[in-house]
């Protein structure tokens, strides 16, 4: 009953509400992007969505309009490629706040795995192992409280796929709050890189 009613209500209610109660907030964010660097305040990119169908998801811009659209940031450095500004947003998750809209549409839901790239073939394929793919991309998941960029894609396919095994409303209120506990200290946040916990594992074993 919960996954198939009660979790989809919750988006709807904790959607409307955080676009009310963040309204003047993101328009504050809208302006500071539009003076911080040339090009659209909003950034539109081709996600993975339930049934590995595709939709576009919303972010505010948090990088140059000369980076290439659909390339993962684990594949380029951006860290010398962002302003000030820019580092802050990412690191803060605030750049996420627009996909509130794609919750409200029914494109995401608030709990899940986070919807990738439609070209990131490794992760769709790893998470269909799992039947991640099945459900719903998050705005924040289990892994995202376990790592976030700093895991390896079959890890972070393993731990999406920990999520769709045990839905329930207490697990989405666990990882509800853990993710604000995640973004307060920036915890599992490595621009320009992916896999970072298994790279400094490799080093210590060296």
């Amino acid at each position: 009953m919960y996954k198939r009613f009660f979790k989809r209500l919750i988006d709807i209610l904790l959607s409307i509400m955080g676009l009310i109660f963040l309204a003047i907030p993101m328009l504050v964010v809208a302006v500071i992007i539009k003076m911080d660097s040339p090009g659209p305040v909003l950034f539109k990119q081709k996600r993975v969505g339930i049934n590995k169908t595709h939709f576009e998801i919303y972010k505010f811009r948090s990088m140059p309009v000369t980076v290439p659209k659909d390339t993962p940031t684990h594949q380029f450095k951006a860290e010398d490629m962002l302003s000030k500004w820019q580092k802050f947003i990412r690191k803060s998750s605030i750049d996420e706040l627009p996909q509130l809209f794609n919750i409200l549409r029914g494109d995401m839901s608030i709990i899940g795995p986070r919807p990738a790239l439609w070209n990131q073939y490794d992760l769709i394929e790893e998470r269909d192992k799992y039947r991640a793919n099945d459900i719903r991309p998050g705005l924040t998941g289990w892994a995202q409280i376990n790592g976030r960029d700093e895991l390896e894609i079959p890890v972070k396919a393993k731990l999406d796929g920990e999520y769709v095994k045990n839905i329930s409303f207490a697990f989405d209120c666990k990882c509800f709050f853990g993710t604000i506990k995640s973004v307060l200290s920036s915890e599992g946040v490595v621009e320009g890189g992916t896999g970072k916990i298994e790279n400094k594992k490799d080093l210590l074993h060296k």
